[in-house]
């Protein structure tokens, strides 16, 4: 049986009323030991402990013990839930209904990023339900707040199951035609939050998917779709990361931060990605209904090696360079200014239904 426990993790000022409020914390902890933690703060994933194949536990998610640190490191999204449009809108601008909708341009003073400067990430979410098995948030995003048109009121049930299976349910309705491509953009390394590069460098990763989202250099969707076959981007069976991020070092990102096209059924919620760490023993599965996985290898978090200041974490412990990875579930990035993606406009009526599950659980110890 899931229990459902409630704390004060800080108090923080709330950008929309400009009110000081309580940021709460919800625990769902399993029987078998496994819990996670989200905040009301940018309906954060603050932690995720999960036990290794002899049941040590261990937090798998990188994140902060207190408030400042969120907000000292609000560029990286921790944990944060990001929208309303994930990922970055070329030149901050789009047609819709035949006019031009301008956004703000948060990043590079170019490109809009996330949703903005006060985004889905930065706000402190309601909430509107405590279950037996989760607990569900509410944010509602004004009409015109960051150029988006058309009020959207968004909710998030967070769930966890006996079998290791953590959801997350997001809904969303708008009074006005408008965008929505919400994500999670928590960061995981399954060997501990804080083990850093060595233990990602032996992380296995498989990701369901042939094609991904080509780009430019400043990672601006071209419209075009890349195959993956018979290169380092190529997932289909479990491979080994180190060994890839290595073989694309020297490109101009350093890493992985690429939109792999699933090509789900939207009304179906299946299995695209899965990561092992196998020291430990623990495993990651992806479930969603998305056609994008956004795979992220932490390429922009410090590089201590060569004299970056640290970040400091939970407990401590330095978040670095390739120390972690992101597996965002979404649609593909940039989709209003290339419309043979599939869509993520949202219409008055219309429900916006992103579902993803993540399972974890430990393979048995070899002898």
């Amino acid at each position: 049986m899931v229990r459902v426990t409630e704390d004060v993790f800080g108090i923080a000022v709330n950008p929309m009323s400009q009110k000081s409020e309580h940021i709460r914390r919800f625990t769902l902890t399993a029987e078998k030991g496994m819990s996670v933690s989200i905040l009301t703060l940018g309906a954060i994933v603050q932690s995720i402990q999960v036990p290794d194949h002899s049941g040590k536990l261990e937090d798998v998610c990188l994140g902060y013990d207190d408030v400042a640190g969120y907000y000292r490191n609000q560029k990286c999204y921790f944990g944060a839930m990001v929208g309303r449009v994930a990922n970055r809108t070329a030149r901050g601008r789009f047609k819709m209904c035949g006019k031009e909708v301008v956004l703000s341009r948060n990043y590079k003073d170019r490109y809009h990023l996330h949703g903005g400067y006060v985004g889905f990430d930065s706000v402190i979410w309601d909430v509107v339900g405590i279950h037996k098995d989760g607990v569900t948030m509410q944010h509602v995003s004004p009409d015109g707040h960051e150029g988006y048109p058309g009020e959207v009121t968004v909710n998030i049930n967070f769930s966890l199951n006996e079998a290791g299976c953590f959801g997350m349910r997001i809904e969303a309705r708008a009074k006005a035609t408008t965008c929505i491509n919400i994500a999670n953009h928590s960061y995981f390394n399954l060997a501990g939050h804080g083990s850093g590069k060595d233990t990602l460098f032996q992380h296995m990763v498989m990701i369901k998917a042939s094609k991904i989202v080509d780009s430019d250099q400043e990672q601006i969707p071209t419209g075009k779709l890349m195959p993956v076959r018979n290169t380092p981007y190529d997932f289909s069976t479990l491979t080994n990361l180190g060994k890839r991020i290595n073989q694309i070092y020297r490109c101009p990102i350093c890493g992985f931060d690429n939109n792999y096209c699933t090509d789900v059924d939207p009304n179906q919620v299946k299995l695209v990605a899965r990561a092992v760490h196998p020291c430990s023993g623990r495993f990651m599965e992806v479930h969603t209904n998305q056609p994008g996985l956004q795979f992220y290898t932490a390429n922009n978090l410090p590089d201590e090696e060569r004299g970056d200041v640290p970040n400091i974490g939970k407990g401590g412990c330095h978040y670095g360079k390739h120390g972690s990875f992101c597996m965002e579930t979404q649609k593909y990035p940039d989709a209003m200014n290339n419309p043979e993606f599939p869509t993520i406009m949202l219409n008055p009526g219309q429900l916006y239904d992103h579902q993803v599950v993540y399972r974890f659980g430990a393979c048995p110890k070899r002898v």
